[in-house]
């Protein structure tokens, strides 16, 4: 194992029934005056936030409601969540729903603690927080993970920039989990969510470094993602697979599926302008690109492609180039057989691009020239331009 320092706090609270919990974690953890943040009509129209509010209420809790929390959660709506969380003088955040509506709380959370700072100087990287208030999720997507990571993502719709925050306040206090919550989900958002939970590993998996338990461990939780995933999109009420799914999303972001490695992200990066610029789903976009990217980069080190495909995709074989292809391959065939775009043509919300739609996404991955992305290899503008250009068909 190489060097790592590992802290993963919060609480999980599993299984039939866990939203029953959720007043007795709040208050566990301090909380009296709780602002609701969420998504859609969904968990309206499930009942789901009326029990809450009632489970809330009768515990002696005073709660407020903040509703419309985007697909890819916005820097403007969060910015308002701040307000009305100041305004009712929130002490504790509850996100309801996937990894919008948490993110969204996280937001909100830092927001409300910082009173005097614009939230997005806390994305743009120019400031550090270093207080926000108590944080709590219930998981109703098994996708993002943000439920038990220290990650959030916003997008800045005034200048097209989509960012992610990684620090340890983002971290929930706990997240309440019951499968059952999944099951009203279509199926394209669970193919989504499939393919968001198997990319938070790979892009942890695809690193410079070996490490065999923590490798061992991801290529575990890849089978299983891909095992469940294939019965989820078929039947969202098998409650074995959505219950598989729901544990492996949160333990594909919590960070200990990159222990000991320095972890890539470069799809994430690719995907990010996809999904700030096309507004299309998130996993969607990061399947779009993938193999574009892995076709890109394998050859730095195809061993560790090889390894991939004999250890989650079963393959067989002695050539290391063979093998590694081949592993590209069943990804990129996966992908589409649970319905999601492999290429920027099978992306609805993309469409083929001119080659000027496509120097931009690069020059806007990049960071108009300001950074590389990548670990496993290390991609400059240019190489972003080739990864875009390949995946434009």
């Amino acid at each position: 194992m190489q060097k790592f320092t590992y802290h993963s706090p919060t609480e999980i609270i599993f299984g039939r029934g866990a939203e029953e919990k959720t007043a007795e974690a709040i208050q566990n953890y301090g909380g009296h005056r709780v602002l609701l943040v969420y998504g859609g009509g969904s968990v309206v129209r499930s009942g789901l936030l009326e029990r809450l509010t009632t489970n809330l209420t009768a515990a002696g809790l005073t709660c407020e409601h903040f509703g419309g929390a985007k697909a890819n959660p916005t820097l403007e709506h969060a910015r308002e969540g701040v307000r009305r969380s100041i305004a009712f003088e929130a002490d504790f955040i509850l996100g309801v729903g996937g990894g919008s509506a948490i993110d969204t709380a996280k937001a909100i959370a830092l927001g409300t603690a910082n009173p005097d700072t614009d939230i997005w100087a806390f994305w743009s990287r120019q400031q550090t927080p270093t207080r926000d208030l108590p944080i709590g999720a219930v998981l109703t997507i098994s996708a993002a993970g943000s439920e038990s990571s220290d990650s959030a993502v916003l997008t800045n719709t005034e200048t097209g920039q989509k960012r992610g925050l990684s620090t340890f306040l983002n971290r929930p206090k706990f997240a309440i989990m019951n499968p059952e919550l999944t099951y009203s989900l279509p199926t394209y958002q669970i193919a989504c969510g499939v393919t968001d939970i198997m990319m938070h590993t790979l892009d942890r998996y695809f690193n410079p470094l070996d490490n065999e338990l923590t490798d061992s461990i991801a290529e575990a939780l890849l089978r299983t993602v891909i095992a469940n995933g294939r019965i989820a999109v078929r039947d969202s009420h098998d409650y074995e697979a959505m219950s598989e799914l729901m544990w492996a999303g949160s333990l594909s972001h919590n960070g200990l599926t990159g222990l000991g490695g320095i972890s890539d992200f470069a799809v994430h990066q690719l995907g990010h302008e996809l999904s700030a610029m096309f507004d299309t789903a998130h996993g969607a976009s990061l399947a779009t690109v993938w193999d574009s990217w892995a076709l890109a980069v394998y050859q730095k080190k195809p061993s560790r492609f090889a390894r991939y495909a004999q250890n989650v995709w079963r393959l067989e074989g002695t050539d290391t180039e063979t093998l590694a292809l081949a592993g590209i391959q069943a990804t990129k065939d996966y992908f589409a057989s649970i319905g999601m775009p492999t290429g920027f043509a099978e992306n609805h919300d993309v469409g083929i691009q001119e080659d000027s739609v496509l120097r931009d996404l690069a020059y806007r991955c990049s960071w108009q020239r300001s950074r590389v992305i990548g670990s496993f290899k290390r991609l400059d503008e240019t190489d972003i331009y080739e990864i875009y250009r390949a995946a434009n068909h």
